[in-house]
């Protein structure tokens, strides 16, 4: 383990004008009335949610109404402990759909009668924006309702059944959301793929899970370029040769004017499949059990086949309730999360749909054809809440943007980041120089494992420089000793004291089982191996962080298996990329820090691998300044033995650069390359470093 340097309270950035304003003091207060607390701060409020786990839900449950039928005799069996995956709220039975597209009201039992003033026909519900801001399309509540109607009619009358599972291929899309809502609205379990996987990797998630029904836009649009996606139909089409349960492939138009699919046996384009249902009465809603499947998404599969995680439908709406507390999210609220479908973040896009919020889809780059489009789209839809990636931020970053000076960003009250480590100098940067003092800035961090989140903003405590404001509620976290053998039972580190990322006893969200993973209950084989091996009686997330004694915030501080531990001294490579951005950002574009030990190896040692910008390369000197930059701003401890120029960073195709294929090809492994990966050919680069002592700095030969 490696302490953290703490030693001085960071600058504060940002604090709420008016908590007790805020839906989380109301909760607080609401709390304190039932319980006969006198809770006062977020860590009062934190500490109470993870030890009075289903007195907390229960009043979220309250708080944030919800249509369903059926009541519950216990929130949860806390005695049962979290590798046993407990089961919560038995008894209820609810509808996904059923609540995003209406607004529960007690005073009447007629769900036409519950949409009241925030979901009313007239109002604006969904927002489709093409790349470049080049074609907005509006849909109110009401078309939107007609639409997933008129679906879930062909689909009931093609034969999908409760637990049938509907595979869609396409973008951030209205006809991606009324597909995602037909099928729950008939119980179906519902799992999408971003049009920019490859065959082998849509293959990967969609032959595991055997659906009856495919999607799949015929076309996409990213950079500037129409992408015809028939090679990808057929080649998909192929591939699912042998799975049994399969009926069909529907063909959605992306564009005025289609690509021509006729030829692609068993499609049907959507119009077609529409008629299905036509003149037929409008199905049930089909309620199932809180802890029936919903969504099935993928864990990134970086390194082999990616698990099947199944989430149900009323963990997934409770985890998504907590942002009612958490970021105040109301009907007024109008959301722009940038995302692909292949990503967690599509399920928090389309979840603020739930509180009457619109929501802003945008399908295309968000650097096409600049870096401000996403600004545009903002200042123009008057957007509330945004959701980007730290690598956005620091394209504007590098680029002078100013944002608050060049669009009208008054609207925007909050703007949260994930997919990778918030460099400190971004927090500054945002306040001091980008956006408006008021904006709430949230650096989140969770994952696809649990459809939520572990670590994220709150509006009870100010905003300080680095990591995330504070733990995520109902969600006991600590920091255990990677040190520790397999199995081990650990106890929390103090805080500032960098380990591994637990969960210490259950909650609601996590996934209900893997797909394929035994016959028995969960957790099964895959499950226990992904999360329960690591540490005896809890959660290892896999994530490498520290808390801070001073504010709270969780750091994060890289994946643990990506630890670097030189001569015993464990960090995370986000302290390497922090020093290269805040130092380099005119040079190097991007990097890569991983340890290299192979089988001859007696130590670990770290090497550095960097992306240069367009025209520059890597010299002996710059390398020098490297070195000395990171032992400047870390410890000398800290510098890598080896830096390296490459010609691309491998990552997903959500953007997340990859370190663990790389770890591995260069301690001597020879791996197969997962399909979620975006540019998987560039790992045979890395081969050529198992013999690294032949290589010559200040750059490899490529």
């Amino acid at each position: 383990m490696a302490s953290t340097d703490f030693d001085k309270l960071p600058r504060k950035l940002w604090e709420h004008h008016d908590r007790e304003s805020t839906a989380m003091w109301r909760f607080m207060q609401d709390a304190n009335k039932k319980h006969n607390l006198n809770l006062q701060s977020f860590a009062e409020l934190y500490k109470w949610s993870c030890d009075h786990r289903s007195d907390f839900y229960r009043n979220l449950w309250e708080f944030v109404p919800y249509i369903h039928e059926g009541t519950y005799t216990r929130v949860v069996d806390e005695s049962i402990p979290i590798d046993g995956v407990p089961r919560w709220f038995e008894g209820v039975r609810m509808n996904w759909a059923e609540n995003a597209l209406y607004t529960r009201d007690t005073s009447s039992p007629s769900t036409e009668a519950q949409c009241k003033l925030n979901k009313e026909d007239g109002k604006i519900a969904f927002t489709q924006v093409r790349e470049g801001n080049t074609e907005i399309r509006h849909v109110t509540w009401g078309e939107l309702r007609q639409d997933v109607a008129a679906l879930a009619a062909a689909l009931k009358e093609r034969g999908l059944q409760k637990g049938d599972r509907v595979v869609i291929v396409g973008g951030h899309s209205y006809r991606t959301y009324v597909v995602f809502l037909a099928t729950l609205w008939l119980g179906g379990i519902f799992s999408s793929s971003s049009t920019d996987m490859g065959v082998g990797g849509l293959l990967q998630r969609a032959v595991q899970v055997n659906p009856k029904f495919v999607f799949f836009d015929d076309g996409a649009l990213y950079n500037g370029k129409t992408i015809d996606l028939r090679a990808n139909i057929r080649g998909m089409l192929d591939g699912m040769a042998e799975c049994d349960n399969l009926k069909q492939f529907i063909i959605i138009q992306r564009f005025a004017k289609p690509f021509d699919t006729s030829a692609i046996p068993k499609t049907e384009r959507f119009e077609s499949f529409l008629q299905a249902g036509a003149n037929k009465p409008r199905p049930a809603v089909v309620r199932i059990d809180f802890m029936d499947p919903s969504l099935i998404v993928y864990s990134s599969g970086t390194t082999g086949t990616p698990k099947a995680l199944v989430h149900a439908v009323g963990p997934i709406y409770l985890s998504s309730s907590r942002d009612v507390l958490h970021r105040g999210l109301a009907p007024t609220d109008v959301g722009l999360q940038y995302t692909t479908t292949g990503w967690i973040m599509y399920l928090s896009s389309i979840a603020k749909m739930i509180y009457g919020a619109r929501c802003v889809a945008y399908d295309g780059s968000p650097l096409t054809p600049d870096p401000k489009v996403l600004l545009r789209i903002a200042e123009q839809q008057k957007v509330t809440v945004m959701g980007v990636s730290p690598r956005w931020l620091g394209e504007l970053m590098k680029r002078g943007v100013v944002p608050r000076e060049e669009f009208d960003l008054s609207n925007l009250r909050l703007m949260t980041s994930t997919g990778m480590v918030l460099p400190d100098q971004m927090f500054e940067w945002f306040y001091d120089k980008a956006f408006p003092a008021k904006v709430h800035l949230a650096n989140i961090s969770g994952g696809t494992d649990i459809a939520g989140c572990f670590a994220q903003e709150n509006p009870l405590t100010p905003v300080y420089v680095g990591g995330c404001q504070g733990p995520c509620l109902g969600i006991p976290i600590a920091a255990y000793d990677h040190d520790l053998p397999e199995g081990s039972t650990g106890s929390p580190l103090p805080p500032g004291t960098s380990g591994d990322l637990v969960a210490t006893a259950a909650f609601p969200n996590m996934p209900v089982f893997l797909w394929n993973d035994g016959p028995g209950p969960a957790p099964g084989p895959k499950y226990r191996a992904a999360y329960f091996e690591r540490f005896a009686g809890v959660w290892a997330q896999g994530d490498f962080c520290a808390i801070s004694p001073h504010t709270g915030a969780v750091l994060m501080l890289g994946r643990s298996d990506g630890v670097l531990n030189p001569s015993g001294i464990r960090f995370g490579s986000a302290d390497i990329y922090a020093v290269l951005e805040r130092c380099f950002p005119d040079e190097i574009a991007d990097s890569l820090c991983v340890g290299q030990r192979r089988p001859q190896d007696m130590d670990e040692q770290v090497v550095l691998f960097v992306l240069m910008k367009k025209g520059l390369a890597l010299d002996a000197k710059l390398v020098r300044r490297i070195k000395d930059e990171i032992a400047k701003g870390l410890t000398k401890r800290h510098v890598p033995k080896y830096v390296f120029e490459i010609p691309e960073v491998p990552t997903t195709v959500n953007g997340k650069k990859v370190e663990m294929p790389v770890k591995s090809i260069i301690s001597g492994k020879t791996i197969k390359p997962s399909g979620t990966l975006l540019n998987p050919q560039c790992l045979e680069h890395f081969y050529q470093y198992q013999k690294i002592e032949e290589l010559t700095e200040p750059r490899a030969k490529l």
